[in-house]
């Protein structure tokens, strides 16, 4: 997996990609080459045999300020119809890329989440914050609807209808504390141990059988628009997929010698 990337920082250690966004300066905005960069990178991890999970870090306190506003807000507002579908096409595109690139994703967030910033944690796999983070899907606020990036769809999944429509109507930040009783966040770390948290979680996840956590992160995406009677026989098949592999022997045999097994991912 590439990790020479220009629009954002990128290293791979031990199977983990840790990818953040730059300027922390500004708070870690979106351009539009970032959005596209990150695009086409979430893009290609599908296909990445060297990197089994990611985590979306923080830089300089902060996640990310969202769409930058003289790079993004501005041109935005001088842009015909055709131009503005292609931008709000452009940006959910990146929503779809994390969900299918068949690779867990954990954003480690500190500070300031919100916009496009809010979306990126949203579309994640995992999220662990900091007691100073603070969430807002923002849009309502500067004039447009919550419906951005597939929020309607996914935040309601996470934390329910009524406290997504709250967030959403609203455009108020939602705290760290809020956040992990709804649900949003899997824990909470102090700041000086948010990347071990992350860290430590990606490593656990990495150490597991990788094809099937693979298959576990397809199948939650799928079953969001089959009956129960589809996602039944859906996931025998894909369980019958993963019967066959190696990692399911190695399980059984560890067991039997009462061994951890180690995973080898096929």
């Amino acid at each position: 997996m590439r990790s020479d990337v220009t629009h954002f920082q990128c290293r791979i250690s031990d199977e983990i990609a840790f990818i953040n966004l730059i300027r922390p300066d500004r708070k870690n905005p979106l351009t539009f080459d970032s959005y596209a960069e990150l695009r086409d990178w979430f893009r290609d991890l599908k296909y990445a045999d060297d990197v089994h999970a990611v985590v979306f870090g923080s830089n300089g306190g902060n996640f990310s300020s969202g769409g930058d506003v003289h790079d993004i807000i501005g041109p935005l507002t001088r842009m015909d119809m055709k131009e503005l579908l292609q931008f709000t096409r452009m940006t959910g595109d990146l929503v779809k890329a994390m969900i299918h690139c068949g690779k867990p994703i954990i954003a480690a967030i500190d500070g300031v989440c919100v916009g496009a910033g809010a979306i990126i944690a949203m579309a994640s796999d995992l999220r662990i914050a900091t007691p100073s983070a603070r969430v807002a899907f923002l849009f309502n606020r500067v004039g447009l609807a919550g419906c951005d990036m597939g929020a309607c769809s996914i935040l309601p999944r996470i934390i329910g209808y009524g406290r997504a429509s709250e967030l959403l109507y609203l455009g108020r930040s939602m705290s760290a504390e809020e956040g992990e009783r709804w649900g949003f966040f899997n824990n909470l770390a102090e700041p000086e141990d948010l990347e071990a948290a992350a860290s430590d979680l990606a490593k656990r996840i990495v150490a597991g059988p990788t094809f099937a956590n693979s298959i576990t992160k397809t199948m939650l995406v799928q079953e969001w628009s089959m009956t129960i009677d589809q996602a039944i026989e859906a996931e025998a098949q894909a369980q019958a997929i993963c019967m066959q592999g190696n990692d399911f022997k190695k399980a059984f045999d560890a067991f039997v010698a009462k061994e951890k097994p180690v995973f080898g991912g096929n």
